[in-house]
């Protein structure tokens, strides 16, 4: 017989600002602990040292997971110059210095090259897999770990403040996968010197944003119930870039079971070329019947084929 999960079939999005000195891992296992949640999963990891945006899906919002991490990052971030670190920010160990202290003026100009679609080179320590192992284990054991260059995009690099000489305040808005250590480090470079990242904030996550945001600390200071009554977000706020489809009673139930939707009558046809201007690329809608998420689902000429049914 199956073993039961332990816990409350909760359904939605939490958006936890994430604090310092603990792992992406951890603060999921936190909130999910607290809220007695029966599923869970994070929409993008964090480093340690980073605070933030960090989005911890519940329940049947944990299907929409991916579509959350393709969404467009904001971060703002302090660099610090004249030292380079085995971990490209503050907590690895100083393998190069320098005396060179660029000026406001140096880095703003420094910044467009940074812009658009542009080649980067994850950090030594990093989850990427080579070879089946992660890159920071073999980092870690202090052989140099060859990671191929990797294309990421960058639609704003800016410059925010510079406090004093040894130090850099920026912000940048990014794609998928970009590495913002790996920006320090190369724009640290560029401009003759080397650098690292001393503290690294995350302000958004597609439409996860900062005032949506609570505190580990108030939130494990509320009630479960209020918590959840309170806090927590639609499946579908993971989903706004994806265009909805309304369904009939009769055309959720299919979808629901896992079966083709044809759309074959004028006013179905009229519904789909209304749709087709919104649908990306590989035509994934979201499904909605009452106003309520029924299934992500892709849209192949005149049928509705389920990806992900939602169990609400």
């Amino acid at each position: 017989m199956a073993r039961k999960r332990k816990g409350e079939p909760i359904h939605g999005w939490i958006v936890l600002d994430k604090p310092a000195g603990m792992t992406s891992t951890q603060a999921l296992s936190k909130v999910r602990r607290h809220l007695n949640a029966e599923k869970a999963g994070h929409g993008g990891t964090l480093d340690p040292i980073a605070t933030g945006i960090l989005p911890i899906a519940l329940g049947e919002a944990t299907k929409t997971v991916s579509y959350a991490m393709d969404g467009e990052k904001t971060y703002r971030f302090t660099v610090a110059w004249g030292a380079r670190t085995t971990t490209d920010d503050r907590e690895g160990t100083a393998v190069e210095t320098s005396a060179v202290r660029p000026d406001a003026e140096a880095i703003r100009a420094a910044l467009p090259a940074f812009l658009g679609f542009v080649e980067q080179i994850p950090p030594q320590y990093c989850a990427l897999k080579i070879n089946g192992e992660r890159a920071y284990d073999i980092a870690r054991e202090g052989e140099v770990v060859d990671i191929a260059p990797r294309t990421v995009r960058i639609d704003r690099l800016e410059l925010i403040e510079t406090p004093d000489a040894d130090h850099a305040v920026l912000e940048v808005d990014c794609g998928k996968g970009t590495y913002v250590r790996s920006i320090a480090r190369d724009l640290a470079e560029r401009l003759g010197t080397v650098g690292h990242i001393r503290d690294l904030r995350r302000l958004r996550v597609g439409s996860f944003t900062l005032d949506r945001a609570i505190s580990l600390d108030d939130l494990t200071a509320m009630e479960q119930g209020a918590a959840v009554e309170r806090l927590l977000l639609p499946i579908e706020t993971a989903l706004d870039d994806i265009p909805a489809l309304a369904l009939t009673d009769a055309e959720a139930h299919r979808l629901k079971h896992g079966q083709t939707v044809a759309l074959l009558t004028r006013q179905d046809r009229e519904r789909l070329t209304a749709l087709r201007g919104d649908v990306g690329g590989d035509g994934t809608v979201i499904a909605l019947f009452g106003g309520k998420p029924v299934a992500l689902a892709r849209v192949e000429g005149a049928e509705v084929r389920p990806v992900r049914v939602l169990n609400l």
